[in-house]
């Protein structure tokens, strides 16, 4: 008998420890796979320190946790915020941090100060209390109080202050900042969501109205809270030491900042972080070199001289330059069936990542964009509930240019986030979120036929529920390492990169067809469903449109959509 007790007690103290409650993701500190190299020499890259104008910022990594919330909130697992602790001399809080449980604790937020910073930062001169958790029936660490500091005339909040007593903070707990250092920013509906409880109040993540490469507006990781769809008037900072030009011909602004890499630092930052791209198992189309697509056969073909098509340097110095996309000229493939059928696949061999470098967030970050060109884009395929079939030619078009972007702090040089293309839009994935290959160099799954980029391998429908079409990736034996064969591509650059027309001809099928052939095979009550949603996908899913080069993007200039 005293055997069997054992074993029982054995068996239970097993169940028990099967069910012991694992900890949340963000009790784990995230730290980039390989630690970071040294950086080239250069003015004010990965200083540790940049200066706005009369303003210098630092970050600060470390924290004390001030309240959680343990559930709501993205996956349902609550929230966190902080205060900065470990403070640089001469240097003072801006606000205090907030982020999801469901994700490591990444983050770093902004201190300011300096020697120069005599009157640009000043104290509240009161606080409001915009929210408590005082009475809120949820699993919670004690009650928070957030605050809003009320600032000297001519003076901004950049951030708010959470405690967790009902006292009000001391005026010296915070700054406020000078109204010229300052910027607005986007609208809630724009921002990440942290968290939000049954009362109406919700915390987002805070980012510069205006961004893009001429955008001055500086993100402090300080977070906005809001009450019903109406935040509480908290704005970012600008860098107002950013001169402007208006040199170019599109008249756009080029930020000048001192803490943008230098080229030495550039190719630093691409042997660091060069992503890795995997095709799908099955892939047929891959990735080459523009200049391989050029000496293959492509032709450049002119609106109403369609019976003369031209072929295209190595360079492609004879397409036409500059403009914008006027419909007037398209490249093809190669006329001879035979040859369009080879180029089609493409050629890994000579396949080359193209790099836009550009600064965001009043050049306080680098954005290294990687351009893959591909002579062809499949044919799409569409799952319909339980059913999956081809789709003809819908999704076939020439001239497939696809990209993943790289977000780098100009404080110290480290990856901080990853825009993955896929079609129309794309998505923000933390580094916390992102698989790692060879140190800290990135992975994406390129999509089959599509080429659309995801940050994990599967299947991911672009439709309405359980209908749509399919964009299937997986860890095939062939990869793309993004800096081995690499070329940075600029502003005003001969060639191709100033041709800003479509690299393939429009639709030449019936698109009603092709829909009409896959709704023959579907179940009555599918047909309409089906229709809608491949109606509601943009003409780049479908194939509809030649697709213009990284020069034709919105991106070019502004930031990414997601």
């Amino acid at each position: 008998m005293g055997s069997g007790i054992i074993y029982m007690c054995s068996k239970i103290s097993r169940i028990f420890k099967k069910k012991k409650k694992q900890p949340l993701p963000i009790e784990t500190p995230f730290v980039l796979p390989s630690a970071l190299p040294s950086w080239p020499a250069g003015e004010g890259f990965a200083t540790g320190v940049i200066d706005l104008g009369g303003l210098q910022i630092r970050q600060v990594s470390t924290f004390t946790k001030i309240w959680a919330a343990k559930e709501g909130g993205p996956d349902n697992l609550g929230a966190a915020f902080f205060e900065p602790n470990a403070i640089p001399d001469g240097f003072f809080m801006l606000g205090s941090y907030s982020q999801p449980n469901n994700k490591p604790l990444s983050a770093s937020v902004l201190v300011g100060g300096g020697a120069a910073a005599t009157d640009a930062l000043k104290p509240p001169t009161d606080y409001t209390l915009v929210w408590s958790s005082e009475g809120l029936k949820i699993n919670q660490d004690g009650a928070a109080y957030i605050w809003l500091p009320t600032p000297p005339d001519g003076y901004r909040a950049v951030g708010s202050v959470v405690t967790s007593s009902p006292a009000k903070p001391a005026l010296d707990k915070i700054r406020c900042v000078r109204a010229d250092l300052t910027d607005l920013t986007d609208s809630i509906e724009h921002e990440d969501w942290i968290w939000g409880s049954s009362s109406g109040f919700s915390v987002y993540t805070s980012r510069p109205k205006n961004r893009g490469r001429g955008g001055l507006g500086v993100p402090t990781n300080t977070f906005l809270a809001s009450r019903n769809g109406s935040d509480f008037g908290v704005v970012c900072l600008k860098n107002s030491a950013a001169a402007t030009s208006a040199a170019m011909e599109d008249d756009s602004d080029q930020i000048k900042v001192t803490a943008m890499p230098n080229s030495d630092q550039i190719k630093a930052l691409i042997e660091t972080y060069s992503p890795r791209i995997y095709f799908h198992p099955n892939e047929q189309y891959l990735p080459s070199s523009v200049t391989w697509f050029f000496q293959n056969g492509a032709l450049l073909y002119t609106k109403g001289e369609e019976s003369k098509p031209v072929a295209i340097d190595a360079a492609g110095s004879n397409l036409p330059q500059g403009g914008g996309n006027d419909g007037l000229y398209w490249i093809d493939l190669p006329a001879d069936n035979a040859a369009r059928e080879r180029v089609k696949k493409g050629d890994l061999s000579t396949a080359n990542a193209y790099i836009h470098v550009k600064p965001m967030f009043g050049g306080t970050f680098t954005d290294l964009v990687f351009w893959l060109f591909y002579p062809f884009n499949g044919a799409a395929k569409a799952k319909v509930e339980f059913l999956n079939i081809g789709l003809g030619r819908i999704g076939e078009h020439v001239g497939d240019w696809e990209h993943v972007t790289l977000r780098i702090s100009n404080m110290d040089g480290e990856l901080k986030r990853m825009y993955f293309a896929q079609h129309s839009k794309g998505e923000w994935v933390d580094a916390s979120g992102l698989e790692f290959a060879d140190g800290n160099r990135p992975v994406a799954y390129a999509s089959f036929h599509g080429h659309a980029a995801y940050h994990k391998a599967g299947l991911v429908l672009s439709g309405n529920g359980s209908v749509g079409i399919r964009n299937d990736s997986g860890k095939g034996k062939m990869f793309m390492d993004c800096g081995v064969r690499y070329e940075v591509i600029s502003e005003g650059e001969a060639g191709w990169v100033e041709y800003r027309r479509e690299w393939g001809p429009k639709i030449s099928y019936s698109f009603d067809e092709e829909v009409r052939k896959v709704e023959k095979v579907l179940p009555g009550k599918l047909k309409s469903a089906f229709d809608k949603a491949v109606r509601s996908l943009p003409n780049e899913v479908l194939g509809e449109e030649g697709p213009t080069g990284p020069k034709g993007k919105d991106s070019w200039l502004g930031d990414e959509s997601s």
